[in-house]
């Protein structure tokens, strides 16, 4: 290669030699925007530098973990020590009592809870325990939600009213999607109707009350509160997979926004601070279908690691001090509230929404209330959008479907010099 070549184009020539894709997570390829995948040597705070020694802020936080900011050091001290005593057991240790304990004291509708290792595990999970628990199999998602990689979620809908799920990967059998109807999010009058004509038959019905793999997509009050009633009507079970809005959109997650308690929940990102730890967790009364106390198996070699777990429990203990999400959310709101000014500024058809440390942007003239509506926001403006701010040290997810993740690092000064790269972004489209 030519001496003009980057070191992070030398290493994305390199993994593709012996990765698929050259990435280990589809979305880092930068396929959707193009160009060449940013490697990362080191973070600190807000920040995190490539292979070419370029700081860039960060938006994408590891995808929602860091929100106390990269590298704290009460969260490296802890893994630091923990990671000393031994890295993994394959037994129980007390991390996981403390943890646990702590889940359930921050989140009143989980009344015991099941350590895993990745959120798609632990929705996976929640999802089989509901089938096994209520005895039925049909599960409703929505459209443009995402509950991992599990082959009966890898669904799209179609297009009309009571379309059964299609796989949307090769790979995944008709078979395992028969089971699980996809609807279009926020529309209370369609679900009215399936289980005005299913409901008997509906083990479970799961959503991301803040979506954030459609950007940033919050569902409606009405929207949720129409879910409870219909699940506790027919018996079937509501799950709530926070695994980016828990702890992320207040303490509580996103269910202590809205005030609806669904039956389970599903968590993951926050609660491992950064190493792989999630958990799913519900009413005493469904998780004792779980083994070894019930029929429902599920199990797991690195669930509950203790290393993982001490980064967590750090991170859980971090975010209850005083004033901290009153911060993490002023400092979002002023985010998307200066993204939006140098947008209007420049004239450019721009918005933006946050919801707690949670942001969307969005290239529309207002902001998305559903999975159509995402779609048709303005992509090439965006990827235009992403390339400048990236040139200029602003690393934003590089997707326009995305949501982006604010720190308790992102000072006034980070965010100040986030807006005026934007200003000089928004001027060039």
């Amino acid at each position: 290669m030519g001496a003009d070549v980057s070191n992070n184009e030398t290493l994305f020539a390199r993994a593709q030699r012996s990765t698929p894709g050259g990435v280990n997570s589809p979305v880092r390829a930068f396929r959707s925007v193009g160009g060449t995948p940013r490697f990362i040597t080191h973070a600190e705070g807000p920040w995190f530098w490539d292979a070419d020694g370029k700081r860039y802020i960060d938006y994408i936080g590891s995808w929602g973990p860091a929100i106390v900011g990269h590298a704290h050091p009460e969260v490296i001290s802890a893994v630091q020590q923990a990671a000393a005593r031994g890295l993994s057991f394959g037994a129980p240790t007390e991390g996981e009592i403390l943890m646990a304990e702590e889940i359930c004291k921050l989140v009143p509708s989980i009344e015991q809870v099941r350590l895993v290792s990745s959120g798609t595990e632990a929705a996976m999970s929640a999802l089989r325990l509901a089938r096994g628990a209520t005895g039925r199999d049909l599960v409703i998602k929505f459209e443009g939600c995402y509950h991992g990689h599990a082959d009966s979620m890898l669904v799209k809908a179609g297009s009309g009213l009571l379309t059964f799920g299609n796989p949307t990967s090769s790979g995944v059998p008709e078979d395992f999607t028969k089971h699980t109807m996809v609807l279009d999010f926020n529309n209370s009058e369609q679900l009215e109707e399936v289980f005005k004509n299913l409901g008997d038959k509906i083990a479970a019905v799961i959503v991301e009350p803040v979506a954030g793999n459609m950007n940033l997509l919050p569902a409606t009050p009405e929207f949720l509160r129409t879910m409870r009633q219909l699940c506790s009507q027919k018996g079937a079970l509501l799950l709530f997979d926070e695994v980016m809005s828990g702890f992320r959109v207040a303490l509580g997650g996103a269910q202590s926004l809205y005030g609806i308690e669904p039956d389970m929940t599903v968590l993951g990102k926050v609660i491992g601070g950064g190493l792989p730890v999630a958990a799913f967790g519900g009413r005493a009364d469904l998780m004792k279908h779980l083994a070894p106390l019930g029929p429902v198996y599920q199990a797991g070699t690195l669930s509950g690691n203790p290393v993982a777990v001490a980064a967590g429990m750090t991170t859980l203990k971090i975010i209850q001090r005083p004033g901290f999400y009153e911060s993490l959310t002023a400092q979002t709101t002023k985010l998307v509230e200066g993204l939006s000014k140098a947008a209007g500024e420049a004239g450019v058809s721009f918005c933006a929404h946050a919801v707690g440390g949670m942001f969307g942007i969005y290239f529309a003239a207002q902001v998305p209330v559903d999975y159509a509506q995402m779609m048709a926001c303005d992509k090439e403006r965006f990827n235009a959008f992403f390339h400048a701010m990236l040139d200029q040290g602003v690393y934003f997810a590089p997707s326009a479907f995305e949501a982006g993740f604010v720190s308790s690092a992102h000072d006034d000064a980070t965010i100040d010099a986030t807006v005026s790269a934007a200003r000089l972004a928004f001027s060039k489209l």
